[in-house]
């Protein structure tokens, strides 16, 4: 989308990052040869920029973003926290130097005390960060978190600090100028998590008090001051449950979860980092930053929520439809209908942002907006944010870093039905099969038979959802059907356009949006119903009692294969032919979206 959007663009390099965006003799040559005037970049580059920094003087070229003495200042983990401490910020106790090596790493754990958090220097987003509670994970840690680090950041360098348990995840926008002035723009609360990576955001934060956030506000600002940031930047905080807060990281960059504070501010952040890079004062003090509504920033990932919240999912968008006609909706997107999402890059479809006058009003947004997303041909995790938005904990606002584990211990299964919702599903999908067969009857909207009488207004089906199987009695009055099922009439009205990806449903004055995914002969069916996947199989009354003499496929046995659940390159093995290995044994290391995963056996055998 950002080429074709583009008046001129270039290819820097295959795919791979090294070989393309990080590679910086790409970039100096592409620079050279469009002659721009301002190049916007990442960290991970700005700093492989430093020996060519005479260039921005000679090429008379312009960076859009903050200083390298402060992106490496405050990329660097090590050098940050001492950085936060002379500013009189608030840190999390732990050992500011380099870790040597996996026995120095156990030492250190020991003297700070478990739970410890082991954390790339170079790190961001997630890579290169593991939790510990004993030696043992110390030691795997380690060795994880310092290979992620090389192949992610190309440092491994790794830092231990004490774990704060169960903390909310809260950020400050900062936005700086050349001339000393420096503002923050409000919180964000980013507790909404899995694998240490944001997947819901919110501004403002339900959580803080106007004296906490100006506590925050002020030393966030204060840090960026003593580094002499110049653009926007985020200040990462984690806050216990008494409010105290720790400086956890400086993000040098734009970062994603950015549109909800340009919704409640009305300040558009890249306009102002690129009027900051161009040597313009900030044009606006403190005590006009505002705080206007409630604005909810949903992450839609191309992955499979069903396994540990999210493994990423490959492959084609064949159809790709955003939910802007849904009033007070923005979507940043990257991709469009036959995009190809790929191992290389971050899984992230788009961000979804709604907004409203208050919280309450954001969320209802964000769910219409989510039941009117249309994607097919990759796994997302649209199911996943739903549940999330309307769960009761979330809504209250008592929410923790931990809230995924804590809410599904389990894992994430998808939407529970409630009876009267089970009802609703089965109803929608009874009128859903019988309008079709009206729709099969006829061409062109005319009788495809004309002498063939028509006149059927009942249908007795038997729907198979899950675990049950349920007698269905259809009839047809006008436009809508009377369905009963468990002994009671829904009433189920549409417009059936049955070549829409979306169908707006009323079922007794209920309205709800529902998707069908895909049909077959068999009366198999698959409808996305309160933002779940739901498979069901409807069937005449006839072809129910014949299907018992159907023989069922018979599950494959693969407790003795070790099949990757995601796309990814091998990156190390660790057995090989002729080994015995035991139950839980490590036998290869995949790297997937730059996060390295251990692949164990599931039985004890023979390689």
């Amino acid at each position: 989308v950002h080429v074709k959007m583009a008046d001129e663009a270039v290819c820097v390099g295959p795919a791979p990052t090294s070989k393309s965006y990080l590679n910086m003799d790409a970039i100096m040559e592409v620079i050279k040869k469009t002659r721009a005037q301002a190049v916007s970049l990442n960290e991970s580059i700005c700093c492989s920029f430093m020996p060519s920094l005479s260039l921005q003087a000679s090429e008379g070229v312009t960076f859009i973003g903050p200083d390298t003495h402060a992106i490496q200042a405050m990329g660097d983990k090590i050098e940050s926290k001492l950085l936060a401490k002379n500013a009189k910020v608030n840190t999390i106790p732990g050992f500011d130097g380099v870790v040597k090596d996996a026995d120095e790493a156990v030492r250190i754990a020991r003297e700070i005390g478990y739970p410890v958090m082991i954390k790339a220097s170079a790190g961001g987003g997630g890579k290169g960060m593991r939790i510990a509670w004993d030696d043992e994970e110390t030691r795997e840690g380690f060795r994880f978190s310092s290979q992620e680090a090389a192949s992610s950041f190309g440092d491994d360098r790794l830092l231990i600090e004490k774990f704060i348990d169960n903390p909310r995840h809260i950020e400050i926008q900062v936005l700086a100028d050349k001339h000393g002035n420096a503002l923050w723009l409000n919180e964000r609360e980013c507790s909404i998590q899995r694998r240490n990576q944001k997947v819901v955001e919110e501004a403002p934060s339900t959580f803080l008090d106007p004296e906490t956030r100006r506590a925050m506000g002020e030393q966030a600002v204060a840090l960026a001051k003593a580094v002499k940031y110049s653009s926007a930047g985020t200040v990462e905080f984690l806050v216990d449950s008494s409010k105290n807060f720790y400086f956890l990281e400086m993000n040098t960059r734009l970062q994603v979860e950015h549109p909800v504070t340009e919704c409640i501010t009305g300040l558009d952040l890249v306009q102002e980092m690129i009027r900051v890079a161009k040597g313009y004062p900030l044009r606006h003090k403190q005590a006009d930053i505002p705080i206007n509504g409630w604005a909810v920033e949903c992450r839609v990932y191309a992955e499979d929520p069903y396994k540990s919240f999210g493994l990423p999912s490959i492959g084609k968008l064949s159809q790709y439809q955003e939910p802007l006609h849904v009033p007070s909706v923005r979507v940043d997107s990257g991709i469009q209908q036959g995009s190809d999402i790929s191992i290389y890059y971050d899984p992230m479809i788009s961000k979804l942002i709604t907004y409203g006058s208050n919280r309450a009003e954001a969320l209802k947004r964000m769910e219409e907006a989510l039941d009117n997303y249309v994607i097919r041909g990759v796994a997302h995790n649209i199911s996943l944010l739903r549940e999330v938005i309307v769960h009761p904990r979330f809504v209250q606002g008592d929410i923790s870093t931990k809230f995924l584990p804590e809410v599904y211990p389990d894992g994430f299964k998808g939407h529970k039905l409630t009876d009267l919702e089970r009802r609703e599903l089965l109803a929608t999908a009874a009128s859903l099969y019988v309008a079709e067969q009206l729709r099969s009857q006829r061409f062109l909207g005319t009788p495809r038979i004309p002498i063939a009488k028509s006149k059927r207004s009942t249908w007795d089906l038997s729907v198979h959802l899950g675990d049950g199987i349920y007698p269905v009695a259809v009839s047809k009055d006008g436009s809508s059907f009377s369905v009963e099922v468990d002994g009671t009439k829904l009433n189920v009205t549409s417009e059936w356009n049955l070549a829409s990806p979306l169908l707006s449903v009323t079922i007794d004055g209920t309205q709800r949006t529902i998707q069908r995914l895909s049909r077959n002969a068999s009366g198999d069916t698959s409808i996305q119903f309160l933002g779940t996947v739901y498979k069901l199989q409807i069937l005449t009354k006839v072809a129910a009692e014949l299907s018992k003499y159907m023989p069922e496929k018979a599950a494959e046995d693969t407790s003795s294969i070790l099949r990757s659940p995601m796309p990814g390159a091998v990156v190390a093995v660790s057995v090989k032919p002729g080994d015995m290995v035991s139950e839980g044994q490590e036998i290869c290391v995949i790297e997937a979206m730059k996060m390295q995963n251990s692949m164990i056996a599931a039985k004890t055998g023979k390689v």
